[in-house]
């Protein structure tokens, strides 16, 4: 009886893993890219606004980010009465620190490992959505888990080298998590985050709440509370003031 339930779940393992590999890597994103919405309207979203809201250490921190889709975008943090702005605008970047958080207080160039990382979110939709046009390759590697979730493991692995794991739900090809590593101030870390509580907004489909790992250690929740498509935006807030 034993021997005969161990066949069992071996044949359920073949079975499940020959079915990941009946697709391939660009029919699961043709279907992950139609869930979301479709790429023609991701490539008619021209500007976004999003507010969200996190906690780190009980510091309550709001932000809000304005993106023009391919070109620039500006994030401000407000916490404890201090603010925090960030920007990149085309290839370059700048930001602004108060000095309680190592700053000076006054608009600094961002490293260009950290604007090339931060340029990755000028890709409305995410970076499935004209993959190959940007120079990148991707790969179906299995089926895993994520939180309890049947999950497809995608490694697209981008032009300058970098590797990130993408896992899309086999159910709904929405993506439940990001992976890789990433270079911070010449240290290599590990780069994660956890997708869900998914809503349409005009049509399309956006993670609500996001879990990454918090520098201060354990984890941070990220919930957002509002999202406007096509904002009209000024491109003046993208440009770096005199300091």
């Amino acid at each position: 009886m034993k021997f005969s339930k161990m066949i069992s779940a071996a044949l359920v393992v073949m079975v499940t893993t020959a079915s990941a590999f009946a697709q391939t890597a660009d029919e699961i994103v043709t279907k992950h890219i139609e869930a979301i919405g479709g790429a023609e309207k991701w490539k008619a979203l021209k500007s976004i606004e999003m507010k969200n809201k996190f906690s780190v250490q009980g510091m309550d921190i709001e932000s809000k980010t304005v993106i023009v889709a391919g070109k620039s975008l500006r994030t401000d943090i407000s916490v404890m009465g201090q603010e925090i702005v960030t920007v990149v605008d085309g290839e370059t970047g700048w930001s602004i620190r108060p000095t309680m958080m190592q700053g000076t207080g006054a608009p600094e160039d961002m490293p260009l490992a950290m604007v090339r990382e931060s340029r990755k979110q000028l890709n409305l939709g995410g970076s499935l959505i004209g993959y190959k046009e940007n120079g990148s390759t991707l790969e179906l590697v299995g089926t895993e888990k994520i939180d309890g979730a049947d999950a497809y493991k995608l490694k697209l692995v981008e032009k300058n080298g970098e590797e990130t794991n993408i896992y899309l739900s086999t159910s709904t090809y929405y993506t439940l998590k990001t992976s890789g590593k990433r270079k911070v101030q010449g240290q290599e870390i590990d780069a994660e985050v956890t997708y869900s509580n998914f809503k349409p907004i005009e049509g399309l489909i956006f993670a609500h709440t996001m879990e990454t790992p918090s520098p201060m250690g354990g984890s941070m929740t990220i919930e957002t509370e509002s999202i406007k498509l096509n904002p009209k935006v000024d491109e003046a807030i993208f440009k770096k003031p005199a300091k």
